[in-house]
């Protein structure tokens, strides 16, 4: 299988390309080259006809493999990438997660790979993580589901290396895993590389975010010379740049612009709350929204902490961070998937990839410390198509890094508050009616539930002689429970905390007004100057000398002019022909006793 030009045509490009004295790769001027506007990929689903996957060539088992998943149209990067890769060209893209990218390059090369059979191992995917691997590994066995005894095997860290030993000795087409573990197995011999045509790096930058720029340089290194290199990558640092330039021969380019459409389905919003105030407006928030969250934290030890208060609150919890293991966590998604847990505590690391339809919400508890961070957080909801929540948490000294966020994202953060009591109860009396109106539109098929049902009626209207408001007040009381049903805990820190902010930026502004107010009055020559016998020897500041001034006279804040505090004076402007009675008071001010 030719997947590249002749050895030495190679040979001569990469000499080239390893030139140390040429130029970086230019993304901007390569005649390769195409900004694609990016389109949901529910779009791909939906239509009647499946021509927009005949136009590749596909064979007849990779076609009815994306009949039976509902895919009818390529997405742009597939219909631009796709026809690149069937003709073994390299290709460097830059697209987020969610665009369509895993199609865009596992369907050219399951086409190419299948009805050649008498190699093993012909294509290496490196990941930056074990869910994401797992992840690119189903993806390629869905797709090759109707193609005979094609086979897909994921390694990474975390599970027995018995079984990936032996799933490698057999015959494997796809190998998809982490650096670690992949330099592992080479290492030992027991991951036999010198048939790999195709070598694809999944999330590049993310790889490089978590140090694996010399392993993935030291793989490449080991592999055979003449391969197809496919590199995807969210964005586009210097370090990927180097690797493009270096290792990639005429690569085609695709860049997927417009990511903001993909954000636009997700509602961002940002609240401020201090930081020992977080948990308790975290339950306010899921108070309001508890099915399908993800929680991001920064460290492991949170994770844990955060996970057993809101078990404790009643709710469903899991926790997925680098300490859990691969078993576990494989579980874990497992069951957030088919609803048997409602929320995710996470670290960024942990829940790379991750890919769950049911997350409708997702709660930055800890700030992200990039936009990179920030869009990969956001982005486990509002996939392909689906709407979701993004909720930022912010204290007061991260505000400029919020608006820094703002700028760099070029989307505006809409600010919402804590919930209050009121909020919360108005919520489960809405929710409790909700509940009792869906059961008596159920249709219970259990013929003999529903004669239990009839004969507890019937027997608590002839016995104890109860109607039917009484039977149906003591069915919801039996609902709600002993505990009390409205939140009734003292929130007036909810109140404090919504108006701080506001109250500070309107204090600036009323400041800063002032101090102009001063400015022109004192240009207009229209004050004159107070000496009073207090200084900075007795801890007088400018705001001490306005509060006394105004609430010993009927001056008014606004129009004293310039103050001056010196040692054990200070000097004040105030406004000329001042009444005697005004002076008089003056003379009697007292600043902090």
């Amino acid at each position: 299988m030719a997947l590249k030009k002749d050895s030495k045509s190679l040979d001569s490009d990469n000499e080239k390309s390893r030139n140390e004295d040429s130029p970086l790769l230019d993304l901007k001027n390569l005649e390769n080259k195409k900004e694609i506007e990016y389109q949901p990929l529910e779009e791909s689903k939906g239509n009647d006809n499946d021509s927009g996957f005949l136009e590749f060539g596909f064979n007849q088992s990779i076609l009815n493999s994306l009949r039976n998943k509902g895919y009818k149209n390529p997405t742009p990067i597939q219909k631009a990438a796709i026809p690149e890769l069937m003709l073994g060209r390299d290709l460097l893209g830059q697209a987020q997660t969610g665009t369509g990218k895993t199609a865009a390059f596992a369907l050219p090369l399951i086409e190419k790979l299948t009805g050649n059979k008498e190699i093993n191992a012909k294509v290496l995917v490196m990941t930056p993580t074990r869910e994401l691997a797992t992840q690119v590994a189903e993806s390629f066995k869905s797709y090759s589901s109707e193609s005979s005894n094609f086979k897909t095997v994921a390694i990474y860290g975390g599970t027995d290396y018995r079984n990936q030993i032996s799933a490698l000795r057999r015959k494997v087409d796809v190998v998809v895993g982490t650096p670690g573990r992949i330099m592992d197995h080479i290492r030992q011999g027991t991951f036999q590389i010198k048939d790999i045509s195709c070598l694809v790096l999944d999330e590049a930058d993310e790889m490089l975010n978590m140090g694996f720029l010399e392993d993935i340089e030291w793989i490449i290194d080991q592999l055979p010379e003449n391969k197809q290199m496919v590199l995807f990558s969210a964005t586009m640092p210097s370090e990927i740049r180097n690797i493009a330039k270096k290792y990639l021969n005429d690569p085609a380019e695709i860049l997927i612009k417009s990511v903001k459409k993909e954000t636009q389905l997700i509602s961002q919003k940002f609240l401020y709350v201090q930081r020992h105030h977080k948990l308790d407006a975290l339950k306010r928030i899921l108070e309001l929204n508890n099915e399908g969250v993800i929680i991001f934290v920064r460290t492991k030890l949170l994770t844990t902490s955060i996970a057993e208060a809101l078990e404790n609150s009643g709710h469903t919890v899991a926790v997925l961070n680098g300490d859990i293991p691969q078993n576990q966590r494989e579980n874990t998604v497992d069951r957030l998937k088919k609803g048997f847990i409602n929320i995710l505590v996470a670290t960024d690391v942990a829940a790379r990839g991750l890919d769950v339809e049911r997350i409708k919400l997702v709660v930055n508890y800890d700030f992200p410390f990039d936009k990179e961070t920030y869009t990969h957080r956001i982005g486990r909801t509002g996939r392909a198509g689906r709407s979701g929540e993004a909720i930022l948490f912010v204290n007061q000294r991260e505000k400029h890094f919020l608006r820094n966020l703002e700028n760099s994202t070029r989307t505006k953060i809409e600010e919402i508050n804590i919930p209050s009591n009121k909020i919360i109860n108005e919520k489960r009396m809405e929710k409790l009616i909700d509940n009792v109106n869906d059961s008596s539109l159920a249709k219970d098929e259990n013929e003999e539930n529903k004669a239990l049902i009839i004969d507890v009626l019937d027997n608590l209207k002839e016995k104890y002689s109860m109607d039917d408001s009484n039977i149906a007040m003591a069915a919801i009381n039996l609902v709600i429970g002993n505990k009390s049903f409205f939140v009734n805990e003292d929130d007036s820190w909810i109140h404090k905390q919504n108006n701080t902010d506001r109250s500070r930026s309107n204090r600036n502004i009323n400041n800063r007004m002032r101090n102009s107010n001063r400015r022109n009055n004192y240009q207009n020559d229209s004050f004159e100057t107070y000496k009073f016998n207090f200084g900075k020897f007795d801890g007088v500041r400018v705001a001490n000398i306005i509060s006394s001034i105004c609430n010993s006279t009927n001056i008014n804040g606004r129009s004293i002019g310039k103050i001056q505090i010196f040692n054990d004076y200070s000097l004040v402007d105030l406004p000329k022909d001042l009444h005697r009675e005004t002076k008089n008071k003056l003379k009697k001010i007292k600043v902090r006793n």
